[in-house]
């Protein structure tokens, strides 16, 4: 596995190239300005008459619409959601590409998956950050970085490697580490990743182990610290320095109640549930499903998310968290402006 830092890097490789960024959500908005803040010429490409149009503005930023942006562009990197990709490709996209262009992505769905297939004369890479795009920002701007992985799809003019690794310093990925890897392995472990343990894991079981608290008569408020706002304090000694940090943090009863019961709450049905989630994903089908989801108006989409806001986890930690006003003053997430 080849590994690379910011001594790896020559930004000097993107001097006297434009780089549009489409999109202005999580990712677009830390990419465009973290490239501006590296001395990078950036052009956000948005539709006319984004919400988000403004707001890259706001923040001293050259906006553009999509084909336009594309076209001034020596380096096109596409931020949108994995579900309208393809569209906006064949749109807006390809019809500006030129022969030499360098096409990037933050992650390897669409070119895995063939949802986007470029002509042979363009340069394809990848750098996907390892963190979301509000992270992204916010550990730049410390001086720190989030890692990432780089990958390179085609190389036409042979320098495509050395493009996407002065891009990835750029965003601050070299600060921390930037990992050689395929669009096919980015693709496939980081859906297994948010799926089985990150979003779809953790929150299930932050929903399981606080209905079952209120279920057995106890405080909702108590189930909320317990199961939801105590999480994060584990996570971040697992960040620090890895279970064993973690578990060296926490007292021996808690310790030892981790060693002895977590096996059986994350027993073999849930390993071989998450195999075939795994299955799902390296077969295109769980792609498939998303794609046709987003081609029908979203329908069960809308409808899960609304009942995820709904449950009433979310009310009482609202009203916990209004309580705790210090929360707010270092958020990641502005959606006023990010």
């Amino acid at each position: 596995m080849q590994v690379y830092y910011d001594r790896d890097a020559d930004l000097s490789v993107l001097k006297g190239k434009k780089v549009a960024v489409l999109g202005y959500g999580s990712q677009g908005h830390a990419h465009a300005n973290n490239l501006r803040d590296s001395g990078v010429d950036v052009i956000v490409g948005l539709k006319r008459g984004s919400s988000s149009w403004p707001k890259a503005e706001n923040a001293g930023l050259k906006v553009a619409e999509t084909a336009e942006a594309v076209v001034a562009a020596d380096v096109v990197m596409i931020l949108l959601p994995d579900e309208l990709q393809g569209e906006a490709y064949e749109k807006e996209v390809r019809p500006g590409l030129k022969d030499g262009n360098y096409l990037a992505f933050g992650h390897g769905f669409n070119i895995h998956f063939k949802r986007v297939v470029p002509p042979a004369g363009v340069n394809v890479f990848m750098v996907a950050p390892k963190g979301p795009g509000h992270l992204v920002r916010s550990e730049y701007q410390k001086g720190r970085g989030v890692p990432c992985l780089l990958a390179v799809h085609q190389d036409p003019s042979k320098d495509t490697t050395k493009i996407g690794l002065a891009y990835a310093s750029a965003i601050g990925g070299a600060r921390a580490a930037v990992i050689e890897t395929t669009f096919k392995d980015e693709t496939e472990t980081d859906l297994f990743g948010e799926q089985s343990v990150l979003c779809g894991g953790l929150c299930a079981l932050i929903q399981a182990g606080y209905e079952t608290l209120v279920d057995a008569g106890y405080a909702p408020e108590m189930a909320y610290f317990e199961c939801v706002h105590e999480v994060k304090l584990i996570v971040d000694l697992i960040y620090e320095g890895g279970l064993t940090n973690m578990r060296y943090s926490i007292s021996n009863t808690a310790e030892f109640g981790d060693l002895t019961r977590g096996r059986k709450i994350i027993g073999p049905e849930v390993r071989q549930a998450m195999q075939q989630v795994l299955k799902d994903i390296q077969s295109g089908k769980f792609a498939e499903e998303w794609i046709n989801e987003y081609k029908c108006g979203m329908p069960r989409f809308t409808e899960l998310r609304k009942e995820a806001a709904n449950h009433p986890l979310e009310k009482v930690g609202a009203d916990l968290r209004s309580m705790m006003p210090w929360l707010a003053q270092s958020r990641l997430v502005d959606k006023s402006k990010n």
